[in-house]
């Protein structure tokens, strides 16, 4: 036996090639994931990640910090009050009806984004709102975008011309509490 072993070492050496190339192309062949690379990025890196390298750093709203500013600011210790950075002051929404105007969002189906659209128009009362012909409501429901058709599903004219004149108790009746 050992002299077959001897006499076909060369073929047994050829046949663990042959079986390792072929479990080397199995193994390849059955990968999830491949790589393949258009001709232009053949000579390059990939740039599929271009749009991320060339963002700008994210900032955070209110805090800026200069180089010289990092210095500037001491170290706290456990027992001393905190230390406010400096920066710009962060913008504060309005929550308040403008002077002179009403709280529109008292009006059912009118919400913020709304509110603002109608800002926008210079509508800001309740006086206006009741005031508005046919002709107001079509011109204004036109420029609502994806809210048209609102003004008078939600009756608007009616709950405005109820709020301004200050009946509640009509208002809650008609159009339930807020």
């Amino acid at each position: 036996m050992a002299d077959l072993v001897q006499s076909n070492m060369a073929l047994l050496v050829v046949a663990l090639l042959v079986a390792a190339v072929v479990v080397l192309w199995l193994v390849m062949a059955n990968r999830r994931t491949r790589i393949e690379l258009t001709p232009d990025e053949a000579d390059g890196p990939a740039r599929r990640n271009q749009a991320l390298i060339d963002a700008p750093p994210a900032v955070v709203p209110g805090v800026t910090l200069a180089p010289t500013d990092v210095a500037a600011v001491p170290l706290v210790e456990p027992d001393a009050t905190p230390v406010t950075l400096p920066g710009p002051e962060a913008p504060t929404v309005a929550t308040a009806a403008p002077s002179g105007g009403d709280d529109l969002l008292l009006i059912k189906g009118l919400g913020p984004k709304i509110k603002a659209l109608l800002a926008e128009q210079g509508v800001t009362t309740f006086a206006q709102i009741a005031a508005w012909t046919d002709a107001d409501i079509d011109r204004i429901d036109a420029q609502l975008g994806r809210f048209q058709g609102r003004i008078r599903r939600e009756s608007w004219v009616e709950q405005a011309k109820l709020l301004a004149a200050g009946d509640k108790a009509a208002f809650a009746q008609r159009f339930g509490n807020n």
